[in-house]
């Protein structure tokens, strides 16, 4: 077995296929120089202050090297891209080098989409990888006035975590109003003022026309002339699939690698996970790519099990989750926001710091989305799973803010 995408995906259908009790050969090729590491914190936690003692946070690593070479008897080969692959003779190709497979699981993940033009700046970054956010975080410990392009999530925890440094922050957003793809329009103007609370700038509507510099970023120049300064600019306007070495492969790619609801590709042997996958979703029945840290771990574990046992494959089906970090909130989001009707069922985003609220299509609770609802969010994934109806999700609702309202009368709390 040869998984190509030595992150979370990859990593997962490494340990899957030797839980199942594959004996076989396995080899694990990554594009960067670093073993398997954690992603989320790349845009959160790693990118805070020293402690005490000034030490700044550690990369977390989910294997040791030795765990990986010996535990789990893999054949690790990290800082080698794959630059072709050869369906019929079976061969992933490294540059000069080939590896040959009988299963082959592509787990290559995505990469972030740039600004041109920007190139040869010290200061402007994407963040996607440990060695965006070690760039990041060295300019932030200089006091760097930051500018992030796109308001998605992970520039929004760029933001918020400088302003937690007592740091200048602007976030400069083409749409309107941002988070539309990700919580809907409404949902996404609620969260977005956020940041506004908190002292970050956010302007909506507003394209780059340049980002200028001598040697190193000074600004940034907005289509309307406006200039923003900077010392950091982070862009973080979306990922694109890394496919590009598959091109004349004879797989179907179309916003990723097309895959059934295996995760098969539909040439033999060959199996798509995490963020490079498009698979039909049969719980949300639809095609979707996940960029999430749970579906990469999920789906990394079942294309190496349904690559081991192909006639007993069993499908992928999920409720999408993500949750995301900003200022003092925590915003988790389930499911899908591509809805009917989006209805505030608890809490007010204009008053308070906790909120939930539910998206319905059709009859059906398809997604819910909640502002430090933590007690809250994984009880609706599991109605979505099991397909509950669009009353049955208000009626628990009612009860769960009744119940939250008797708890903070309890304690006091008005």
């Amino acid at each position: 077995m040869v998984v190509v995408g030595a992150s979370l995906a990859g990593l997962r259908a490494v340990e899957a296929a030797r839980k199942a009790g594959f004996e076989g050969e396995i080899v694990l090729i990554g594009k960067e120089d670093h073993l398997p590491y954690d992603r989320p914190p790349l845009s959160k936690a790693f990118l805070g202050v020293a402690d005490e003692s000034g030490v700044l946070p550690e990369p977390t690593y989910f294997r040791t090297e030795e765990t990986l070479r010996d535990e789990l008897d893999v054949d690790v080969r990290l800082g080698v891209a794959a630059t072709g692959l050869d369906t019929v003779g079976r061969t992933v190709h490294l540059g000069a080098e080939t590896v040959r497979y009988d299963l082959l699981v592509i787990a290559t993940g995505a990469h972030p989409r740039l600004i041109p033009g920007a190139e040869g700046l010290d200061g402007v970054y994407p963040l996607r990888t440990l060695d965006d956010s070690l760039a990041v975080r060295a300019k932030l410990e200089e006091g760097a006035r930051t500018v992030v392009i796109g308001a998605g999530f992970i520039g929004s925890e760029v933001a918020s975590t400088a302003r937690k440094r007592g740091l200048d922050a602007t976030i400069i957003e083409a749409l309107p109003t941002p988070l539309v793809r990700a919580t809907g329009r409404d949902m996404g103007a609620a969260i977005a003022s956020l940041h506004e609370k908190n002292g970050t700038a956010l302007r909506c509507g507003a394209g780059v026309a340049s980002i200028e510099g001598n040697g190193k970023v000074e600004r940034v120049v907005l289509d309307d002339g406006t200039v923003v300064e900077a010392d950091l600019v982070v862009v973080g306007i979306g990922v694109v699939p890394s496919v590009d070495w598959l091109a004349g492969s004879g797989l179907m790619l179309d916003n990723g690698i097309v895959c059934d609801e295996n995760l098969w590709t539909g040439v033999p042997g060959v199996y798509a996970a995490g963020d490079v996958a498009s698979w039909v979703n049969p719980t949300l029945g639809q095609r979707q790519r996940m960029e999430n840290w749970t579906a990469a771990a999920e789906q990394g574990a079942a294309a190496a099990r349904n690559a081991l046992d192909p006639e007993n494959a069993k499908p992928y089906g999920t409720v999408p989750y993500f949750w995301s970090d900003w200022y003092d909130v925590r915003i988790q989001f389930v499911g899908s926001p591509e809805a009917d009707e989006v209805l505030l069922v608890d809490g007010d985003p204009d008053e308070g710091k906790r909120w939930v609220a539910l998206y319905r299509r059709g009859d059906r609770l398809i997604g819910a989305l909640t502002v430090n609802g933590q007690t809250e969010i994984m009880k609706y994934r599991v109605m979505i799973m099991k397909g509950a109806g669009w009353a049955e999700a208000l009626e628990f609702a009612d009860k769960r803010r009744a119940a939250h309202a008797e708890k903070l009368a309890a304690a006091g709390v008005s």
